[in-house]
């Protein structure tokens, strides 16, 4: 495990990460932690008091790597962007299971779960945790069909997302 001070950040330019608050894991840190990676991996920990898990850390170049800080995190740290942050990370190695419902619905529809299993595991993962993380059974029942629809029709977790939002 590695522990550290940094300080929360925010994205304030245009383009793909505008508005997204995190914390940058310098590459020292980051070789500490997986040494001569790359490529985003995974990783569980603490920041301040607060316990994650299963959180990516992505690379920006120059071998430092960025960690998202969703609005849950922020909730749970008590903190925004440009306040002092202690991280404590480790290689996050559990693996990721599916949601088990989703899957046995794609199962009803070979054409959907064969698009499905070309996409690379993390955009598989985005399909079944947006279906997790439904607060009420409706609503994950409703994601479900959304996503076996959008599968269908060989869209990804990006399309169907602003498919969905232009059709409200």
């Amino acid at each position: 495990m590695v522990a550290f001070k940094t300080t929360i950040l925010k994205f304030n330019e245009k383009g793909e990460k505008t508005g997204w608050s995190y914390i940058e894991v310098p590459a020292d840190i980051a070789q500490r932690l997986k040494r001569g990676n790359k490529k985003s991996f995974r990783v569980k920990g603490k920041l301040d008091h607060y316990s994650i898990k299963g959180i990516a850390l992505l690379p920006m170049g120059g071998g430092s790597f960025i960690m998202a800080i969703n609005t849950l995190m922020r909730k749970g740290i008590g903190k925004r962007h440009g306040a002092m942050l202690n991280v404590k990370l480790e290689v996050d190695k559990a693996p990721r299971i599916l949601d088990p419902v989703f899957m046995e619905c794609l199962a009803e529809e070979p054409e959907g779960l064969r698009f499905f299993k070309t996409l690379a595991k993390s955009h598989q993962h985005y399909f079944s945790k947006w279906i997790k993380d439904a607060k009420t059974e409706p609503t994950k029942a409703k994601r479900i069909a959304q996503a076996i629809n959008a599968l269908s029709r060989k869209l990804g977790f990006p399309e169907m997302m602003r498919a969905l939002k232009a059709n409200k």
